[in-house]
């Protein structure tokens, strides 16, 4: 399905060439001040325009259409609608029949039996993080005590990302990269015993981000090559603070009052400039594939703060259900 949340509650629609995308948020609490001016700043970083990103360009004038009375939320549900104006669908009428390889094309098309919304990629499309970005901003207002910054801090596998996405652009490719997730003050017991720890709610969301393929907290991965008593966090202070963070501020699923750290892994954009091969879904033969349209040379290079509102929507229902349940 398309909702995330148990109080806080998100609802994504649209499709990437369709008339408009947008979110539904229920749970929202009212009387937060909001109103269309508060998206501004953290849409524009999702932007496209920017150095190996898509040529696209959207307005991404939040309209707001139901929820908010006054600059004001009311407590029912906020509909939060982005118009799709710079439409080019071309290209995709001569691949809809051959899959781009590493892309939802095919499973899209087998699931839906073929009725799916082809045009870059339909409800499948980035574009739909738009609407993650929008409540995201709800969510921030929420918990507006907590901080979160994420930040890029490698893309194919280098720290110079100029230098890797146009190595990239000039081999008509694509990259990944890695975004890192800092969040600081929150308190201590937010979150639930396994199956709603911080861990399963954040990762639920993230992985909801198109092109992301892994998420660590804390040392991650590394921590299987440690001993005990070298990831062992030592208590150093009533509060909580601990001399080192390998658990990345969070222990038994509760945020234990340090920092909370996790990384996200996105992968290569799947449409690339680079000839490929795929097979033709009507005549079963193999093809050769060209995709010509618009797209991101490395989507880790937006993607930050699609990162800070997917946390902060996680946490925002956290928060709620804590609140609740005191």
């Amino acid at each position: 399905m398309n909702r995330y949340g148990r109080i806080f509650s998100v609802q994504i629609f649209g499709e990437s060439h369709g008339l408009s995308v947008g979110i539904i948020i229920d749970g929202c609490p009212e009387g937060i001040r909001l109103n269309k001016n508060d998206f501004e700043n953290d849409l524009l970083r999702r932007k496209t325009g920017d150095f190996g990103t898509s040529p696209r360009f959207e307005t991404d004038i939040p309209i707001i259409k139901s929820g908010v009375f006054n600059d004001f939320t009311t407590g029912s549900p906020i509909i939060i609608e982005f118009e799709n104006n710079d439409i080019k669908s071309e290209g995709y009428e001569k691949i809809k029949n051959i899959p781009r390889p590493g892309h939802s094309d095919f499973v899209a098309y087998k699931k839906y039996n073929g009725f799916n919304d082809y045009r870059g990629a339909g409800h499948f499309s980035g574009r739909l993080t738009i609407g993650l970005v929008g409540a995201g901003v709800i969510a921030k207002k929420i918990i507006s005590e907590i901080d979160i910054k994420s930040k890029l801090i490698s893309a194919g596998g280098l720290t110079n990302i100029e230098q890797a996405v146009s190595s990239a652009i000039n081999d008509a490719d694509s990259i990944g990269g890695i975004v890192e997730c800092r969040i600081n003050n929150v308190p201590i017991g937010l979150g639930e015993p396994f199956f709603d720890s911080i861990e399963s709610l954040i990762s639920h969301i993230i992985f909801s981000i198109p092109a992301v393929k892994g998420i660590e907290f804390g040392s991650g991965f590394r921590s299987a090559a440690m001993r005990g008593s070298e990831h062992n966090d030592s208590l150093i202070n009533i509060d909580g603070k601990t001399n080192t963070n390998f658990s990345g501020g969070i222990n038994g699923g509760l945020s234990n009052g340090n920092e909370i750290v996790f990384r996200v892994a996105f992968k290569p954009t799947s449409s690339i400039p680079k000839e490929q091969i795929s097979i033709d879904i009507n005549s079963g033969q193999v093809k050769k594939l060209e995709i010509i349209g618009r797209h991101d040379a490395c989507i880790a290079l937006r993607a930050l703060v699609i990162v800070e509102a997917a946390a902060a929507i996680a946490l925002a229902d956290l928060y709620l259900i804590n609140k609740n349940y005191r």
